[in-house]
């Protein structure tokens, strides 16, 4: 699980538990090393609450921007557990530095592109589509020679219109795009990959920035969707898509953590 030391990679690690799967919580913060934005969240905090949950829960620590460590993460999870059958990237660092108002760069949520330096854009690129790309990567020989496998990618969907900030919207555009890709190519070889978009998550961010009344649903209600794709025999039909937490609560009939059902989380026009 990539990128679960906070945030909605959390709430997929706890869900998986839920469902008693083995689950690798991976990401950069660590009780034993370093902490992005000296947060207090860490990964060995995700794998005991996947504990918790009825699963097991085990710690990598990875920076999933470079190649080399992603690369060995998957290596020491074959040669420990045999096999993945599923992977999910939620690593997303492109709010690192947002206080709420500004980005490290000076400019607000939406200002005009041409009024921005272009290169906060190749960070996003590396908070999100990378990350994706890399684990996608390091993970598909092993799931083509067993012909099987779920990678999901947690992203935002973009089909219903514009996200607000030209950076962000493209950012999470290209992991759209790279879910579709990695489908077609996986397909012929029994591996599914496919987008999965939660709405405006609770997450220790949001509350921190006092936001969390904004919020439409938990951590926990994207993972129960990831939880309820993995054990779908037919998710290879779902395969390319991009899936909203609300819309799969409805088909599989699970619920967020406080027993409600939120609809699927819309951009406003």
């Amino acid at each position: 699980m990539a990128g679960a030391s906070r945030g909605v990679g959390r709430g997929l690690a706890r869900a998986l538990g839920e469902a008693g799967a083995t689950v690798i919580v991976t990401a950069r913060s660590s009780e034993t090393g370093p902490r992005t934005e000296m947060r207090p969240e860490a990964i060995e905090d995700t794998a005991r609450m996947v504990d918790a949950a009825g699963g097991s829960g085990h710690h990598y620590l990875c920076d999933h921007r470079s190649e080399r460590a992603t690369d060995a993460l998957v290596h020491w999870a074959l040669r420990r557990f045999g096999r993945i059958d599923v992977a999910a990237c939620a690593v997303w660092g492109g709010n690192e530095g947002y206080d709420g108002t500004r980005y490290p760069d000076g400019a607000g949520w939406g200002t005009p592109f041409w009024r921005r330096s272009a290169e906060p854009f190749l960070g996003l690129m590396q908070a999100g589509p990378l990350p994706a790309l890399l684990l996608a990567r390091a993970v598909a020989p092993a799931m083509v020679a067993a012909r099987s496998g779920l990678i999901a990618l947690v992203s935002f969907g973009t089909q219903d219109g514009y996200l607000g900030d030209v950076f962000y919207d493209a950012a999470k555009a290209a992991t759209n795009r790279l879910a579709l890709g990695f489908a077609r190519e996986l397909a012929p070889h029994g591996v599914t990959a496919l987008g999965l978009s939660p709405g405006s998550v609770a997450t220790e961010r949001a509350r921190d920035l006092g936001r969390e009344d904004l919020a439409t649903e938990s951590p926990l209600y994207a993972g129960r969707a990831l939880a309820a794709l993995a054990a779908d025999p037919a998710v290879a039909a779902r395969a390319g898509q991009i899936l909203h937490a609300g819309d799969l609560a409805r088909v599989y009939g699970f619920t967020d953590a406080d027993g409600t059902r939120p609809e699927r989380f819309r951009v406003g026009p």
